[in-house]
């Protein structure tokens, strides 16, 4: 048993998203989560930048005495997950390209990518993509421009902002006949209801939510790092930048602004 907390880190809200079913899964569990949105978006910098940052997140989590870090951010996971295992001796769970299981269900053999640019050009996404893509299925990859940078401002999900980027983005892989839409960013899974709206329920989306919730589960048990049956369950979410958006933040997560 060890009743230290778990750590996760996103470049802003993204991660909140998965921190949610965490929370909601693992009662008794302590959490604190790192919102790097002083230098949101991670998707536009280099490799090497992203892998500094990535780095900084997880000396701060160590730091804060955390038993386990979750990547909860695409861009940061295909671009410095290595490097993290390299250095940390935790367990660290990182997103898994939400590209293989798409090819391996798919009917049409055409699937959809909604990614920042820099997860859809990194070593992790094109290798997972190699090796699972046998029979030549047909990936259609559309960056996500300005979909995280506004989903941090605090712009409405039902404005006519991401009303237009989506159907600017979606519609063209609609047309292609894709039967699987990855979202390749843990922000995007705030916008599922104006995607399903565009996509129709006949296109599946597959996310990161389950397999890391999964996954931790897993690590928990077989480290025996579980928490004790008799803690409560609670989660600290640190930001570092002036602001942070609180629309989807559960109101029981503590706040606070701390510079990392």
């Amino acid at each position: 048993m060890d009743n230290r907390p778990i750590g996760i880190f996103d470049s802003g809200i993204g991660g909140v998203s998965i921190l949610n079913e965490l929370f909601k899964e693992l009662k008794n569990e302590k959490f604190i989560y790192l919102a790097d949105n002083k230098n949101c978006p991670y998707g536009n910098k280099s490799k090497k930048i992203i892998t500094e940052l990535s780095i900084k997140n997880c000396k701060e989590l160590i730091k804060l005495d955390c038993k386990i870090i979750i990547v909860a951010c695409n861009t940061s996971t295909t671009n410095s997950i290595e490097s993290l295992r390299k250095i940390f001796n935790c367990p660290i769970i990182g997103i898994e390209p939400g590209i293989k299981p798409a090819i391996l269900q798919t009917k049409t053999k055409k699937i959809g990518v909604l990614a920042t640019k820099k997860t859809l050009s990194s070593n992790v996404f094109l290798k997972t993509q190699h090796s699972n893509n046998k029979e030549k299925i047909k990936i259609y990859e559309q960056p996500g421009f300005g979909l995280v940078e506004n989903l941090e401002k605090g712009v409405p999900i039902k404005s006519t902002f991401f009303k237009i980027k989506l159907n600017d983005y979606l519609l063209p892989m609609v047309k292609e006949n894709i039967d699987h839409l990855v979202l390749g960013c843990t922000h995007y899974n705030f916008l599922k209801d104006e995607i399903m709206e565009i996509i129709g329920d006949k296109i599946k989306i597959v996310d990161s939510i389950m397999p890391i919730v999964n996954q931790t589960k897993k690590i928990l048990n077989e480290f025996n790092l579980s928490s004790e049956k008799n803690t409560h369950g609670s989660v600290k979410l640190f930001y570092n930048s002036k602001t942070i958006s609180k629309d989807f933040i559960d109101g029981r997560f503590k706040m606070e602004r701390k510079e990392f």
